[in-house]
């Protein structure tokens, strides 16, 4: 067992890398994470067409290992479990005009901090009035800034193409760019410039337009650099040791670790002792919200906000609510903000399968749990 001075700390710490299966494409209930509202604003490869969740997987990954609490934001969902929010505004095929005709709405909805754009892409491959299209990006800048004049607007330059006149005309509407953002900068508005052409060649491309799993990653990595480059673009790194990682919660009687069976990500899906074994439904992550999360998304959570003793402790998509938040005392002992009761094996149980209850708080040490 790890001294509780190291158990503390370690889960003061937020961030956590998970992998898992693909979930669906398309509109869904948002997910919220309570934190700094960031909109990932595009086409197809804000989608992620070709790898779904895109650089965004990446992009959230990041943010969880340097500890930011960043909530994605927009009507469209889709991409793996280790994408912690799959929310985002990516329309596969979507030109310049059709973002600009719909983004008053959006940004009314979503109200987010940062808006990361990455646009331009269709117009080249459609020829859709090709000389005009940095006049039409001026003019989205503009209703962006207009209709959320206090967001941080990152605008990238796009990829590069394979097509060789597809890709000079990239590199013409590209060098357009730089002066669009200076000129808005000039106005007094929230407008950034991210060099997104030089992060990838076309060996980053699956099938000449959308990046491969590494491309992705490289276009996370920039825009990961661009956010970090303007304060308060993704709120300050929450507290903790400054590890990024999850840890097992260990019952100090059982000796087994909390753990999420069948690791199912079911909502209302009771917890269990198991014997620990490293999987990433035993891996917990405390936030500076006092949220106990697993997967990146899921939250340790008060069965209907129960507080009476035998509430079962369940996983549940986090929402902020006081019957997921909880107090890591200085006795081993984890207790819910909202009840007061401890979290704790059912009849003191310490086999597998114990399922795990709140419970009027004893100090004993089926009660009692380490970070290992």
């Amino acid at each position: 067992m790890r001294t509780r001075t190291r158990w503390l700390a370690a889960l003061a710490a937020f961030g956590v890398l998970v992998t898992g299966v693909v979930t669906p494409t398309g509109p869904a209930r948002a997910e919220s994470n309570g934190g700094t509202r960031v909109m990932p604003l595009g086409d197809s490869i804000t989608e992620g067409t070709q790898v779904p969740g895109g650089y965004r997987i990446g992009l959230w990954q990041r943010l969880a290992g340097g500890r930011y609490t960043v909530d994605f934001v927009g009507s469209q969902f889709n991409g793996p479990a280790s994408l912690g929010d799959h929310d985002h505004q990516g329309h596969p095929g979507w030109r310049i005009d059709q973002i600009d005709a719909n983004i008053v709405g959006w940004l009314n909805t979503q109200r987010p901090q940062s808006v990361l754009l990455h646009i331009g892409t269709n117009d080249i491959l459609q020829n859709y009035n090709v000389s005009t299209a940095p006049n039409r990006l001026s003019t989205l800048i503009d209703r962006i800034t207009t209709t959320a004049p206090t967001a941080e607007v990152f605008v990238a330059q796009i990829i590069t193409l394979s097509n060789s006149n597809q890709a000079a005309a990239a590199r013409t509407f590209n060098a357009a760019i730089p002066g669009i953002v200076q000129s808005k900068v000039n106005a007094g508005k929230r407008v950034h410039l991210v060099d997104m052409q030089s992060a990838l060649t076309t060996g980053d491309l699956i099938d000449g337009i959308h990046p491969t799993a590494g491309g992705y990653d490289k276009m996370a990595a920039r825009w990961y650099s661009a956010l970090q480059a303007v304060p308060g673009s993704i709120g300050n790194p929450g507290s903790g040791d400054g590890s990024g990682q999850a840890t097992a919660i260990v019952g100090t009687r059982s000796g087994r670790c909390m753990d999420v069976p069948g690791s199912a990500t079911t909502n209302g899906l009771q917890l269990q002792l198991w014997d620990c074994h490293g999987g990433t439904n035993q891996q917990w992550t405390y936030t500076s919200g006092r949220a106990l999360t697993v997967y990146g998304n899921k939250c340790l959570d008060a069965a209907g906000y129960g507080t009476t003793p035998g509430t079962q402790v369940t996983i549940y998509d986090c929402h902020g609510g006081t019957n997921q938040q909880w107090t890591v005392n200085a006795n081993g002992t984890i207790t819910g903000v909202q009840s007061g009761l401890c979290l704790d094996p059912y009849n003191q149980g310490t086999a597998n399968g114990t399922k795990l209850v709140l419970w009027t708080c004893t100090g004993q040490a089926n009660q009692q749990w380490s970070r290992r």
